[in-house]
């Protein structure tokens, strides 16, 4: 049986007689005979992978222990006195539900732990064994985190990864995420005779052998989409193809277009029709239609020929490659250039090799969800350490590369209970199929990163800062630094973004060398505050023109909030800086003709 002819199973008919039940329950047994072969064998094939990139490094535990016993030693009042706290609670919920047990009335005692997406089920709250489960981890919970938020002698980098990974531990071992302490787990293999549970297995068996031995919960429906069928199915071709990347100019669908192109660069980790999932929210569609030519690069998914790749390569095979065809199709002599996220960042880089060489191609820049300052990485930062770094680069150099599954995990876990545990308890405890969502299969459909280039970026861009502070080195140009960039830019960040937090996304907007700044701050998140059509007239943003003030704090105390998507005021903003409309252009041209049409060959699966 496949994922897809899953469902929510009903409860069988009490019609049915007890033949027909044990009938079921042996081929359930048998099925899941089968099953456990297929999983130990699935298990005992996994992949070698470098330890460091299995979680943080044993010095940072050390630390941590070394703080906490420091701390022990010169002020035990204060960890007796949270120990004792804890104790009082847990007591006290413990007789609470002891007397409401044996009252002859079995209710659950009063629950004032705060709401949790968690624990929906009315079970949780109704039923005194499960409340009494729920409270006393939610308890035990607090206690852990006021421990480690408390903890003295660890500068702010260690503090907030111990944070984070101690909190990784707390999320795995709620109760929610064992059949025997879930309610609505246990109700729906009682219900179903246990076929939930062997198709629960099914669909572990399934995401395992999927990842090499490794588990990554599969988070929607791998045969619900198709990459130019059902989403990124914008009309357009590819007019050029290279080792780093293949470049799509779109079809006009207006009879007069501005003379001067728009560049988009995507993020080099994922792929690029996040912004061409379907015509009602894709941006490239909406700038085609706002009479822009409209050129997208698709990254290639490296592998291990690309283990000699570099950030040069990026850019000189990418950015600087991509914005000379772009020029040469249209017979301009500059382009406007869009970053999102990470491309953003190297589009900085980009930027700044032009100013230095006089390169004037670029009239003007926008960079979207973008950190190029990484004094203060965000939530990001519990990963841009040496260690994880040097497992990376390790990997790199055994493998050729990086695949895409340590860095699809890594996203995953900063949302832990949203894209980890959830979904694995729908999917493996309640049997379900995964769901058909288009953004959620673009989430899975990542790509790997070459070596070389990865462990450069997070080490030289990231840990060290070098293009915000010392200044970075390419392509034989010295302290590059964001100050070179000089072109008027348009800063899009998103309000509740946990990869470029917005405050990091201002600051570098602030760092930029740029006298001509516009700064927007959708609301929203990394994907849906930039994913914001405005026919959905769902989030609005925040603009004030005004970047000389201190921090993003105070530019936010000075904001106006405006209903409605950000893309009408970025149109608006580019608008000048694109020309006088000419005729629509057909794509490709003599020297760049049309290889095949959108969405090209890099961007889908390999086979």
């Amino acid at each position: 049986m496949s994922a897809g002819d899953h469902g929510n199973d009903e409860a069988r008919d009490p019609a049915d007689t007890g033949d027909e039940a044990l009938s079921r329950l042996n081929a359930n047994l048998e099925r899941m005979e089968a099953l456990t072969k297929r999983l130990v064998a699935a298990l005992s094939s996994k992949r070698t992978s470098d330890q460091g990139l299995q979680g943080p490094g044993p010095e940072l535990y050390a630390k941590a222990m070394a703080a906490y016993w420091a701390e022990m030693a010169a002020n035990p009042a204060k960890l007796i006195e949270k120990q004792v706290g804890y104790w009082g609670q847990a007591l006290k919920h413990a007789v609470e539900a002891q007397t409401a047990l044996t009252s002859g009335k079995p209710v659950a005692p009063p629950d004032h732990q705060p709401a949790d997406r968690r624990f929906a089920n009315s079970l949780w709250t109704d039923h005194p064994y499960y409340n009494f489960l729920k409270q006393q981890y939610q308890i035990s919970a607090n206690a852990i985190r006021d421990t480690v938020a408390d903890l003295e002698g660890l500068d702010a980098a260690d503090k907030r990864r111990v944070s984070f990974f101690s909190q990784q531990i707390v999320d795995l071992f709620a109760p929610t995420n064992f059949l025997a302490t879930n309610p609505e787990a246990m109700q729906r293999a009682v219900d179903t005779e246990g076929d939930s549970l062997v198709k629960g297995l099914e669909n572990l068996v399934r995401d395992i052998e999927a990842n090499k031995g490794d588990w990554l919960v599969t988070l929607a429906d791998p045969e619900a989409f198709q990459v130019g069928g059902n989403i990124a199915t914008t009309e357009g071709s590819v007019v050029f193809r290279g080792r780093m990347f293949e470049l799509i100019q779109y079809k006009p669908t207006t009879k007069q277009v501005f003379e001067r192109p728009v560049v988009l660069f995507p993020p080099w980790i994922n792929k690029f029709y996040v912004l061409d999932l379907k015509p009602a929210n894709s941006l490239i569609k909406w700038i085609v239609d706002q009479g822009y030519t409209l050129f997208v690069v698709s990254w290639v998914n490296p592998d291990e020929s690309h283990s000699d790749v570099t950030m040069a390569d990026y850019v000189d095979g990418g950015y600087l490659t991509a914005i000379d065809v772009a020029k040469e199709i249209t017979g301009q002599d500059q382009v406007n250039a869009i970053g999102y996220c990470i491309a953003g960042t190297t589009l900085a880089a980009t930027l700044a090799l032009m100013a230095r060489r006089g390169d004037t191609s670029v009239k003007s820049a926008t960079f979207l969800t973008t950190l190029a300052d990484f004094e203060d990485p965000g939530e990001m930062g519990v990963f841009l350490d040496e260690d994880f770094i040097d497992g990376i680069e390790r990997e790199g150099k055994a493998k050729g590369y990086l695949d895409k599954f340590f860095m699809g995990r890594t996203f995953s876990y900063l949302r832990s209970n949203d894209l980890v545990y959830g979904p694995a308890i729908k999917s493996y405890m309640l049997g379900e199929a995964p769901p058909a969502f288009d953004l959620l299969y673009w989430n899975g459909d990542g790509t790997n990163l070459p070596g070389p280039m990865v462990t450069e970026y997070l080490r030289k861009l990231c840990l060290r800062n070098e293009l915000a502070t010392t200044g970075f080195d390419l392509m034989g140009e010295r302290g590059l630094t964001l100050a070179d960039v000089k072109v008027p830019l348009c800063d899009i960040a998103c309000e509740t973004d946990h990869i470029a937090h917005w405050r990091g996304a201002w600051q570098t907007a602030k760092q930029l060398g740029s006298d001509d700044k516009t700064f927007i701050l959708s609301q929203s998140g990394h994907i849906a505050g930039i994913v914001n059509p405005p026919a959905r007239n769902k989030y609005g943003h925040y603009v004030n023109p005004d970047m000389d003030v201190a921090t993003a704090d105070d530019w936010f105390a000075g904001a106006t909030f405006h209903e409605g998507s950000w893309w009408p005021r970025w149109e608006e903003w580019v608008r000048p800086f694109s020309g006088k409309k000419v005729k629509a252009r057909k794509p490709g041209g003599p020297d760049h003709p049309v290889l095949e049409a959108a969405p090209g060959t890099y961007v889908l699966p390999k086979p």
